[in-house]
């Protein structure tokens, strides 16, 4: 599997103004923001109904990390983080964090091979990403069943909320059930990454039942339909005179 074009060595600060609002920022980007908080913890209490293992992807502000690891049935929740510098962060805020928390410093596209089958009860997924990378239909299609084969049965999977009600293209294809939690929420009015500062969130809960194995055929039948499904769209795209806006990470 191809690694994805990452930044390796961002410039990565937390910003907190006057008004309270805190920003972990990313080469100048919003990739987190406290505002956040209640909809992490509501993402984390769903995540711990499936288990006591645990697998987050991404620390950002450790607002789900704390949450998951200080859940009293939490035996262990390993965070995966790219940037140190994210986690030298994190610690200066919280210098004292349940024992159940291990973070390791790695990308996950390269770990994820290193991990052990059926590992987890439950993965929280928010990593820090350029546009790009989600747009790269072939790395998921070979990342998310090495990903998936971590879960054990019965096990969830929860990619960060969305402000739109649509399933997340990247993984639905693999999974065979899917729950879906409708959440308010409120921004900042500086957020930009939300495409309004308040109205509803979507915490999407894929459910491994282990009769969804994604078999390496599977793949490429999944790689011939969506070739097919961008030349149609692209044909579809060129009969209309505008264009629409492509929707923003959340």
């Amino acid at each position: 599997m191809k690694l994805p074009n990452q930044p390796e060595n961002p410039e990565i600060q937390l910003v907190e103004t006057t008004s309270g609002e805190v920003t972990l920022a990313i080469d100048g980007g919003q990739a987190m923001q406290a505002w956040e908080r209640e909809l992490m913890h509501e993402t984390a209490d769903i995540l711990c109904t499936y288990g006591s293992v645990f697998l987050e992807v991404g620390l950002g502000l450790g607002l789900s990390a704390l949450r998951i690891a200080s859940n009293p049935g939490t035996q262990r929740h390993l965070v995966v983080e790219k940037y140190p510098r994210v986690t030298e962060l994190f610690y200066e805020r919280n210098p004292q964090v349940p024992a159940s928390l291990e973070i390791v410093h790695a990308d996950i596209f390269a770990y994820v091979q290193s991990i052990p089958e059926a590992s987890f009860d439950g993965i929280f997924f928010d990593p820090a990403l350029p546009p790009p990378v989600w747009d790269d239909d072939g790395l998921w299609d070979a990342f998310v069943p090495t990903l998936v084969r971590t879960l054990r049965p019965g096990g969830a999977f929860i990619p960060f909320f969305s402000t739109i009600p649509e399933l997340r293209q990247q993984f639905v294809r693999f999974f065979d059930r899917v729950i879906v939690e409708r959440r308010p929420f409120n921004a900042y009015p500086t957020t930009h990454y939300t495409p309004a500062t308040s109205g509803d969130a979507y915490i999407q809960c894929f459910i491994h039942t282990g009769l969804d194995r994604i078999t390496s055929e599977d793949v490429e039948k999944f790689k011939t339909k969506r070739a097919k499904e961008k030349k149609l769209a692209q044909g579809k795209k060129s009969k209309r005179s505008t264009t629409g806006r492509k929707p923003p990470k959340h």
